[in-house]
């Protein structure tokens, strides 16, 4: 049995054990230990669990403990408990399950990427695409012999995808999907405020729930689309922003004349420490240039001698003030 396929068999068992009355907090300990040990048993459990939920079919098999005259027992055990379920039910379960999930394919290369804050993490997926994500991202990546697709869950990741016009490559990211066969950009999320920023090639932005759902934008090299809820907004051939959107990839935030505010809220992205900025007149000011993004210290100590500001530093943040 290959790997994929016994963690969906696992996860099916699990989604049936749960339902069983008496489900206790070793069993909760058990199943978190297990979903744990690997990102294989996270998508799968993933899969299964918002696929069925959304069928809204839950003991829709039948009653766990009254199987069908002629089932082939499958066994799981904490320490205290033990369950038959009949390989019928999580074989329907999957089969049932596989049809939604976002039509996401069954394979061998799925699997879940995350960085913690400040982190940054570079992927060579299998087709030759290359991945970075950016501070505290979360990406689940499934490729076939049909499609390449990835899901990102939240953060930031661009992208420079291998050229294949039989497979397009396709990112989900909330209510929206992009579409690509070759080309380099980036996808923030935050939320449901998707921005994409295509340094080279061209992708197309298709909304995919939602009242618009069907509408579709084609955005070029040097173009900058932000998406939220019914609206996308385009602001094209603006290379340098295009640029400064992608200096996190060297280690930068690049600014051109952006609010303190704003540019506290970018810092704390990547830091542990933060930017509190106090008072109006201080989140105003506008402030162009480039700056270290695991350095805040440093980029308060920059406004204190360039503008007057008042900084307070504590243990968990850096307090900036008129």
């Amino acid at each position: 049995m290959s790997g994929v396929r016994e963690a969906q068999d696992r996860a099916a068992q699990w989604i049936v054990a749960r339902e069983e009355p008496g489900w206790s907090d070793e069993d909760q300990a058990a199943f978190d230990a297990w979903l744990a040990a690997s990102d294989l048993h996270r998508v799968a459990w993933l899969r299964l669990d918002e696929g069925w939920r959304q069928t809204g079919r839950i003991r829709a098999l039948g009653a766990p403990g009254m199987p069908p005259a002629e089932f082939t027992p499958l066994v799981y055990r904490t320490s205290k408990r033990r369950w038959l379920f009949p390989a019928s039910i999580a074989a329907s379960l999957m089969v049932v399950v596989g049809l939604n999930w976002n039509n996401a394919p069954v394979s061998e290369t799925m699997a879940g990427y995350h960085t913690p804050v400040g982190g940054h993490r570079q992927l060579a997926l299998a087709d030759g695409s290359k991945v970075e994500l950016n501070t505290a991202s979360s990406a689940r990546a499934a490729l076939d012999t049909d499609r390449r697709e990835i899901w990102l869950d939240r953060g930031e990741a661009f992208f420079d995808i291998a050229h294949d016009p039989s497979r397009p490559f396709i990112v989900h990211a909330g209510s929206r999907e992009i579409t690509v066969l070759g080309t380099k950009f980036s996808v923030r999320r935050d939320g449901e405020r998707v921005t994409v920023s295509v340094l080279e090639g061209r992708v197309r932005i298709d909304e995919v729930s939602g009242p618009g759902i069907g509408r579709s934008t084609t955005i070029t090299g040097g173009d900058i689309a932000v998406a939220q809820g019914e609206a996308t907004l385009v602001t094209a051939k603006s290379d340098q922003r295009v640029e400064g959107a992608l200096a996190w990839r060297e280690g930068i935030l690049s600014f051109d004349q952006i609010p303190l505010e704003d540019i506290a809220a970018e810092f704390n992205r990547y830091n542990r420490k933060r930017l509190i900025i106090d008072g109006a007149e201080a989140a105003e000011i506008r402030i162009g240039g480039t700056f270290p993004l695991s350095k805040p210290r440093a980029f308060a100590s920059l406004l204190r001698d360039a503008y007057g500001l008042r900084v307070e530093e504590t243990d968990d943040a850096i307090k900036i003030s008129h």
